[in-house]
């Protein structure tokens, strides 16, 4: 862990207030979610258990939680007010961790090593440039339960000095399949869970958290995606569709039956189900069809420094991190009138309190909603573009379509369903282990496959 990491342990949240952006009190920490992993590796944090004013206790993903400091938790947005409801792979750190007897892992010349401990708190960090947080540090108390405490019978060690959390090494419940699959991609997760059966691909699917499983979902083909949805209930369902990028969503639906379409739209969030209702207004291999209804948004009076900020956001993928669209407000899609983009090379160019209206490109005349997808290509390829704007004939900007899409409806129908390439080269395959190639026949029930398909 690097020095300087934010840092904190799991009784300080305990009841500490959730804020959203507008300094609005949204609820109270009420507990911390992790999934445990094999090896020896600490557990991940997936997000908190809040308990809003309701007294209904409902689920923030830590990829939604910007700052955890001075006695409070600031979140991106509106917390999902669905009641929480504990996965098999989730553990609770209060409920479950705390008080908890475990053993000091023996070391060779440290005297009293291998002992029993009671787990007193846990430590949560947020990694070095990421948003993951894991539980880095447990604090601990010797001695047998009840016993009188006595000066120095307390300590704060690594979570790889202590045993008995882990995850058992041997067996193949979908906890160990993740925890061993956790650093893959997700199209190569996504190759894993094609290649085993229906039945071990919903458990693995159930078990996998919301964010992670709509980018799985993104790299699956149409048969596997409607069926690993079929499977969650209906409120997952709705959960993940707004966790995938919004084309992929309506592309997801446009497979569905038009009654089940309208069905998981009205039990996702108005402000995201409207951007899918969009999306499945146009045809399939038109501009309209193929666009993200979230590109990045600034206003003319925006500086290099606001777009800087926000091409740095992590959740972003490359192609539409290259560049900001610059329009009148309102900022969400269909925006006020669009005034032109900004690739993000110029905006490493010039200095950071630098107008964005200043440096607009309004050369590149935009895409119109039905432009045909050979006509797309062929803009993206003239102008040398990754991404390029979607504006309507009032001037209002929709979206924008990436390489990425287009891509997708270029290559093969069955492309998804092809073994991903290796390395160049066989000389450097196990240069880096966890992005080693691998062959899902290696995966506990995914090759040698019964005849029935069990």
């Amino acid at each position: 862990m690097a020095a300087g990491a934010p840092r904190v342990f799991v009784s300080h949240l305990a009841g500490i207030a959730v804020f959203d952006p507008t300094g609005d009190q949204v609820g109270r920490v009420r507990d911390v979610v992790v999934m445990l992993r094999v090896g020896g590796r600490p557990p991940r944090v997936l997000g908190l258990v809040v308990e809003v004013v309701s007294r209904r206790r409902t689920f923030l993903p830590m990829t939604r939680v910007t700052g955890v400091e001075s006695g409070q938790v600031i979140t991106t947005g509106v917390l999902n007010t669905r009641r929480f409801e504990q996965r098999p792979t989730e553990t609770l750190v209060l409920g479950e961790l705390l008080d908890r007897r475990v053993r000091l892992v023996p070391t060779v010349g440290a005297p009293g090593d291998g002992e029993e401990v009671t787990v007193l708190d846990v430590s949560v960090a947020q990694l070095p440039a990421r948003r993951d947080w894991e539980i880095d540090k447990v604090f601990v108390r010797r001695g047998r339960p009840g016993a009188l405490r006595r000066k120095g019978e307390t300590l704060t060690v690594d979570w790889s000095a202590v045993t008995g959390f882990r995850l058992a090494e041997e067996g193949q419940g979908a906890e160990n399949l993740l925890a061993t699959f956790e650093r893959l991609r997700p199209a190569d997760l996504a190759n894993v869970l094609h290649h085993l059966s229906p039945k071990r691909r919903g458990e693995v699917a159930a078990a996998l958290d919301d964010d992670r499983l709509a980018d799985v979902l993104e790299e699956l083909p149409d048969d596997d995606q409607v069926e690993i949805l079929g499977k969650l209930k209906s409120e997952r369902a709705a959960d993940v569709l707004e966790a995938m990028d919004p084309d992929d969503a309506a592309d997801l639906l446009a497979e569905l039956p038009a009654e089940e379409q309208e069905r998981l739209l009205a039990l996702m969030g108005p402000q995201e189900a409207a951007g899918v209702r969009r999306l499945l207004s146009y045809e399939e291999r038109t501009a309209g069809g193929l666009m993200t209804t979230e590109p990045i948004v600034l206003r003319p009076d925006a500086t290099v420094a606001d777009a800087l900020a926000r091409i740095r956001n992590p959740d972003l993928s490359p192609a539409l991190a290259a560049q900001v669209y610059v329009c009148r407000p309102p900022d969400e899609t269909p925006t006020g009138r669009y005034l032109g983009l900004v690739h993000f090379q110029r905006l490493l160019r010039d200095p950071p309190f630098t107008l964005l209206g200043s440096i607009v490109d309004t050369d590149l005349q935009p895409l119109q909603p039905d432009t045909a997808l050979p006509s797309v290509t062929s803009f993206l390829a003239t102008y040398n573009m990754i991404s390029a704007p979607v504006v309507d004939d009032s001037g209002a900007l929709l979206g924008a379509v990436t390489v990425d899409d287009v891509l997708d409806h270029l290559l093969p129908e069955d492309w998804r369903e092809t073994d991903p390439p290796g390395p160049a080269g066989g000389a450097d395959e196990d240069d880096d282990p966890e992005r080693a190639p691998y062959d899902p026949a290696d995966v506990p029930g995914a090759a040698r496959k019964a005849p029935d398909g069990r």
